[in-house]
């Protein structure tokens, strides 16, 4: 695991402070990372093929993706994986960031207690279930952290016509902390969440949680690669994240590495390769 640990804003702030001639180093890579890929383990996982392809050293940063993006505002990393489309776009454009890399996706889930006091098990529409659940009032769990799963929870609310308030509508406030502490809460309280099917999945024999809802289109979670831009902070390591961005693109390398990724465990991947590269490849 080359997760930097007991990540929270003021010690980060000393990262800051080392990061900076660490960039200037050519070999080594820093990485702002959504939390969900890297409780599965398929971060360390890229991770650890790249550097033993080439000798070049990642390391990463956990924060829900509205927190990378701030990390990543300040130059502090050289390149963020994240999953909260609206707020990508943001940081593109106001100069952050170079663009856009489509890289992996899989997807999010509605679970809740297996007694499902809302009766939403099976719904096919993911805010048809929503409304089910507020008009139930039944105990919702939210992250309430601005983080990607947080963002896509909210729009789905949108989208269901809703802004959830009140005693059932939950947020909690350690959701900062990722979605497994999240689970755990969610588990403990005998309430509703949604969260993505892999973090589930790696967890599910700790927690008293089934999957209720799912299969929406609308819970698609993509996943993106984002470089921080050179001309703003020069700082960054703008070759090796490209040789990384390229490497993790490919078909034959880290795109063959995402989709066989859980597939001993589970039985299934718990991610789909997205990249250009990839679907070029399986293309007739």
């Amino acid at each position: 695991m080359k997760r930097i640990t007991g990540f929270k804003l003021a010690i980060f702030a000393l990262c800051c402070i080392w990061t900076t001639a660490a960039h200037a180093e050519k070999g080594f890579i820093l990485l702002a990372s959504t939390i969900g890929p890297i409780d599965a383990g398929i971060v360390s996982a890229l991770e650890e093929g790249f550097e033993k392809e080439t000798g070049i050293s990642v390391r990463h940063v956990g924060a829900g993706t509205g927190e990378a993006l701030k990390i990543a505002e300040k130059g502090s990393v050289d390149l963020v994986m994240v999953h909260a489309r609206s707020l990508e776009e943001k940081f593109i454009a106001a100069g952050f960031g170079t663009e856009r890399i489509p890289f992996m996706y899989n997807d999010f889930v509605i679970v809740g207690p297996s007694s499902d006091p809302a009766g939403v098990r099976g719904i096919k529409s993911a805010t048809d279930a929503l409304r089910k659940i507020a008009e139930k009032s039944a105990p919702f769990v939210t992250r309430g952290d601005k983080s990607g799963t947080h963002v896509a929870e909210m729009e789905l609310w949108g989208k269901a016509g809703l802004k959830p308030t009140g005693a059932w509508y939950k947020i909690y406030e350690k959701g900062s902390e990722g979605n497994v502490p999240t689970l755990h809460f969610t588990s403990n309280m005998g309430s509703y969440t949604l969260i993505d099917r892999a973090t589930f999945l790696s967890i599910q024999k700790e927690i008293k949680l089934v999957v209720l809802v799912e299969g929406d289109e609308s819970l698609l979670n993509r996943i993106s690669l984002i470089p921080v831009n050179h001309q703003k902070f020069p700082q960054v390591n703008r070759e090796d994240v490209a040789q990384f961005v390229r490497w993790l693109s490919s078909p034959s390398k880290g795109q063959k590495i995402v989709a066989e990724f859980g597939r001993e465990r589970f039985g299934a991947p718990l991610f789909f390769p997205d990249s250009k590269e990839w679907k070029a490849q399986q293309k007739p």
